[in-house]
């Protein structure tokens, strides 16, 4: 997988935790540069693990699956896309008072917003890229999305939430559509 299908990966799986960073923005009181970067650092670094513990348990199925790994990938992420792009389409708008601060709050929205990462990197396995481009790329976007999404969130509220993941699940869509048809073409 290029660079440009790695950083539109990386996108696409930043999206919901990009939305739930924008969330907390929202309630934050007081907002400082030291609580959005505890909110960034931590879907960040769920961001990076997932992958590379999808990765590692893709590998031992590799040579199994190598041929039909492109529709696993095209099938993971078209499920993990359909799956944001209808959660944000059917999700109340009843705002959830939580402490986003909280580390134990913060380890929970960072591993439920880090799932489709672990898929993702069962994918990433199946397809041979290269998992520490991947996991660097999608840890550094999603850091940076995060922490500018507490700030986004804060000044404009919930305007963008549900765009964001339609966005974030079609581009998933897309680079499974992409890889399919790239094998289904060779």
């Amino acid at each position: 997988m290029e660079s440009l299908s790695t950083v539109l990966m990386a996108v696409g799986l930043s999206a919901d935790a990009f939305a739930v960073a924008m969330s907390s923005g929202l309630l934050i009181k007081h907002i400082k540069i030291n609580k959005a970067l505890k909110i960034a650092l931590f879907f960040g670094g769920f961001q990076s693990l997932m992958p590379l513990l999808g990765w590692m348990a893709g590998l031992t199925f590799r040579e199994i699956l190598s041929s039909f790994d492109h529709w696993i990938a095209f099938g993971l992420l078209g499920i993990i896309g359909g799956k944001m792009i209808y959660e944000s389409l059917t999700s109340d708008d009843d705002e959830r008072r939580f402490n986003p601060l909280d580390t134990y709050t913060l380890t929970v929205l960072a591993i439920a917003t880090s799932l489709d990462a672990l898929a993702a990197g069962l994918g990433l396995a199946v397809i041979k890229t290269s998992i520490v481009l991947a996991v660097t790329t999608i840890g550094a976007i999603t850091f940076s999305l995060c922490f500018l999404g507490v700030f986004i969130g804060h000044r404009f509220g919930n305007l963008f939430s549900k765009k964001i993941e339609i966005i974030g699940g079609s581009i998933l869509i897309f680079i499974g559509s992409k890889i399919l048809f790239e094998h289904l073409t060779i």
